[in-house]
């Protein structure tokens, strides 16, 4: 499969490696026709931009590296990039849950109800 794939690795990004003082930059994409990269793109970007720690951004920027000079496939970059990405709260509970009846068994449950709430006054 032949990819048509542009990174653009500034200066810096090298130098990080000499120098510890540069700051780390993003890697941009030129020109790129495969969907699947655009995806883990994006998935690398949402991982870069939750990162603030430089040694953090530099693996990064090594794996996207590796992704694009396909020395290594889209799963294994992904199970690597999702060390880096921040899980949902733990407190998130998901989709809430409810208690079906039908509608005979609810008219008479809340009949129950209002003659209760009825007597309490």
């Amino acid at each position: 499969m032949l990819k048509s794939v542009f990174c653009t690795v500034s200066k810096s990004t090298i130098m990080n490696e000499v120098n510890s003082t540069e700051k780390v930059t993003k890697i941009s994409i030129e020109n790129s026709s495969d969907f699947r990269f655009q995806a883990a793109y994006l998935a690398y970007s949402k991982a870069w931009n939750e990162n603030t720690d430089e040694e953090q951004r530099l693996e990064l920027n090594k794996i996207m590296q590796t992704l694009a000079a396909n020395r290594e496939d889209y799963s294994t970059f992904y199970d690597r990039i999702n060390q880096f990405v921040r899980s949902v709260p733990s407190d998130y509970s998901g989709r809430g849950s409810f208690k079906a009846q039908n509608k005979r068994a609810w008219r008479r449950s809340e009949a129950k109800e209002n003659r209760i709430s009825r007597h309490r006054k």
